[in-house]
């Protein structure tokens, strides 16, 4: 098992039900399937507004806290997955689980785009009370690209049938349309946004234009042979999708101890925010070439032994060198950071040509490069020994910042200085102050996994 529960959401007129195929290609995996209320299960919730949704979910992600999870939305669940998802980032108390984002033929933060005179017919349907049989078999076979199986074609309809009517009509009539574009922002979480080939109004054009701008990182990927009900039309494929996402967030869990000191009210909200933001991918940082990460990738490893080469925290420092974060100084015989670390990588990259991660020979390089040995003087693009020798004092104490403010690192020490207070008026503080005297609220950090 992973640690990583998904959370699914269904789209309009569909239920929980309409995962199962998916979630049957996914073990090792706790689903939690949900049905928005007014769908499904829960169609005798009646309507319920874009706000109280949101709201409704955060809760039920606050319910299973501090279990990790990735939500999945579809279509009319997936607006609401990023709305959460954005409190989720802003550091909300109770949401620092929220891990990443699937969207799969989402509805957008802006107005979902849809032909008015399909928007009425659909309407209509309900207008005088449920819609008929005919009307909801229209709906499902207009959003597959092919007919379904006659078992899955009829769960379909059969949710069309039991949707709530001020449920079903609320969502066309104003959650479809209301814009929260604003509210949503942009997103850190990192999103996998998947489009069906054959889709119309969700299509992968409108997935680029108006769900994929409100993420930061978000990686766009097309399923062949699907229209818009991708979950019963292509349940295997998507789900090799999902897992390939769950997959690269699951480094980002952290202790569930830990977690739960990290999203109480003891932690601010702009604190938690500023660590849980540690946790997410990084742009790919200017100038820098497949050379210069896997050169500082090893050299994390000498200096840090404990963590080997570390690709993930070599990109977080070449980001954090790229945007000029930085302690703030310079040593004079040194160029800009960001030219000074190009350099310096490159120079130890030919010095280190063809020598493996665990050769030896780097002890040997790097004890030269400290001593002010080792460097090129003669030309522009490289440092010279005594360059080299004072870049290496920032490099050693570059990668320990930026591992220490790391939420994995103070999790593995056991550090949890940052939970001096949250953002009532009054601080909790420490009360207990001697060694090895714990508060009611810590934990010792021997024997913690």
């Amino acid at each position: 098992m992973t640690g990583l529960t998904l959370v699914f959401l269904h789209a309009l007129g569909a239920s929980a039900r309409e995962w199962e195929q998916v979630i049957d290609h996914l073990p090792g995996y706790e689903c939690v399937a949900l049905d928005l209320p007014g769908f499904g299960g829960a169609a005798k919730a009646g309507h319920a507004d874009v706000v109280t949704m949101t709201d409704w979910l955060a809760d039920e992600i606050r319910s299973r806290q501090p279990n990790p999870c990735v939500l999945v939305g579809h279509s009319m669940g997936g607006k609401i997955a990023t709305l959460v998802a954005a409190r989720a980032a802003s550091g909300e108390i109770g949401l620092s689980g929220v891990l990443g984002v699937v969207l799969v033929a989402a509805s957008p933060p802006s107005p979902e785009p849809m032909e008015e005179e399909r928007r009425a017919e659909m309407i209509g349907w309900f207008a005088d009370g449920q819609a008929s049989r005919e009307d909801a078999a229209t709906f499902v076979d207009a959003n597959t690209a092919t007919p379904l199986p006659d078992v899955l074609r009829d769960r379909a309809i059969d949710d069309v049938l039991r949707s709530n009517r001020a449920a079903w009509l609320g969502w066309l009539e104003r959650g479809s349309r209301e814009d929260w574009s604003a509210d949503a922002g942009r997103i850190t979480l990192p999103a996998l946004i998947v489009a069906g080939a054959e889709d119309g109004d969700l299509d992968a054009d409108a997935q680029r234009r108006l769900n994929q701008p409100h993420y930061v990182t978000a990686e766009l990927r097309v399923v062949a042979d699907a229209a818009h009900l991708i979950p019963y039309e292509q349940p295997e494929a998507l789900a090799a999708l999902i897992r390939e996402h769950a997959a690269s967030v699951v480094g980002a869990i952290l202790p569930a101890h830990f977690a739960q000191i990290l999203g109480s009210d003891r932690v601010n909200q702009r604190a938690r925010s500023a660590m849980l933001e540690r946790l997410r991918p990084v742009r790919d940082a200017a100038n820098w070439t497949d050379d210069h990460y896997a050169t500082l990738a090893i050299l994390i490893g000498q200096i840090l032994p404990d963590r080997g080469v570390d690709h993930d925290l070599a990109r977080r420092i070449a980001f954090g060198v790229a945007q000029g974060d930085g302690d703030g100084w310079r040593f004079a015989a040194l160029p800009a950071d960001g030219e000074a670390w190009i350099r310096g990588l490159t120079t130890l990259h030919i010095m280190t040509d063809g020598l493996s991660a665990g050769d030896h020979a780097w002890t040997s390089l790097l004890e030269n490069v400290a001593e002010g040995e080792a460097g090129r003087a003669d030309d522009d693009a490289y440092l010279s020994p005594a360059q080299m020798k004072l870049w290496f004092e920032d490099v050693r104490a570059e990668v320990v910042r930026v591992w220490m403010s790391l939420p994995t690192t103070m999790a593995e020490i056991g550090y949890d200085g940052f939970a001096v207070g949250g953002d009532a008026h009054r601080k909790q503080g420490y009360i207990r102050t001697a060694a090895d005297d714990l508060e009611p609220w810590q934990r010792a950090s021997e024997g913690e996994s």
